[in-house]
């Protein structure tokens, strides 16, 4: 695994990329890459990431540790090729005659989708750009909503950074919510039950008047009922926001 083909990728990122071929030696026939990254899923979609080792991995395979190294060099390695197949391709986007709103929300949403139905990848940490077939394929498919809207190129991929980083975000606080009221045994529908009457006993009216402003609509007692409507909110806000950007770069002589 230590032979280059000038990508400074890694080698196992290269065998994702279709530019390595694979490890034809050895005692273990059948074993692969896609198989690797496959059993790594279905440990993480079962038991979460923690669960996730090359040990493991290699027993789930019936082979030997040693044979996985062959494929993958490092555990971070096989769980960033992990998050990318879990990933999967992206959304089609943008459609024939979609005007490019349109097309980053549903980008936006289709992630959002895709993390909620794998929390665990929001655990592994973020090392460097994308570099993994289906991260640079959502990346692109994110570039070509903004395509023609005047937008220069560090602009296009700021609002890319800016839209991921929403959604992750959302996703990141619902599921660390999700998981502390699922550990206390409650469903995560009730997690503002009486959560403004509790405020309302320990902070001084006087001390924080806005909040209070707040409290005394009874917003923070009780869920809307749409799952949706937080993120759907700051989705179309952060979109408003590129919208002004464009129409600033419109008026450029």
């Amino acid at each position: 695994m230590d032979q280059r083909t000038g990508t400074g990728l890694p080698a196992s990122f290269e065998l994702a990329w279709g530019v390595r071929e694979q490890p034809n030696k050895g005692p273990k026939r059948g074993l692969s890459l896609d198989r690797i990254i496959a059993t790594a899923i279905a440990v993480a979609d079962a038991e979460g990431l923690r669960a996730v080792s090359m040990g493991r991995v290699a027993t789930e395979l019936g082979a030997a540790p040693m044979s996985l190294y062959r494929y993958v060099a490092t555990k971070d390695e096989l769980l960033t090729l992990a998050a990318d197949a879990a990933y999967g391709p992206p959304p089609d986007v943008p459609l024939p005659g979609e005007d490019w709103r349109s097309a980053l929300a549903r980008w936006a949403r289709a992630e959002r989708d895709g993390l909620r139905a794998r929390r665990w990848i929001l655990q592994i940490p973020i090392s460097g750009p994308p570099t993994t077939p289906n991260a640079v394929a959502w990346m692109d498919r994110a570039l070509r909503c903004v395509e023609g809207t005047g937008l220069d190129a560090g602009e296009r991929m700021g609002v890319l950074l800016l839209v991921t980083g929403f959604v992750r975000s959302n996703v990141l606080i619902e599921s660390q919510i999700v998981e502390a009221m699922e550990a206390a045994g409650q469903p995560a529908e009730t997690r503002l039950d009486g959560y403004g009457k509790r405020l309302a006993a320990v902070a001084d009216r006087a001390r924080f008047p806005a909040l209070h402003a707040v409290i005394d609509t009874g917003v923070l007692d009780e869920e809307s009922g749409d799952e949706n409507e937080d993120f759907d909110f700051g989705l179309d806000r952060v979109l408003d926001g590129i919208e002004a950007l464009i129409g600033t770069r419109s008026l450029r002589p």
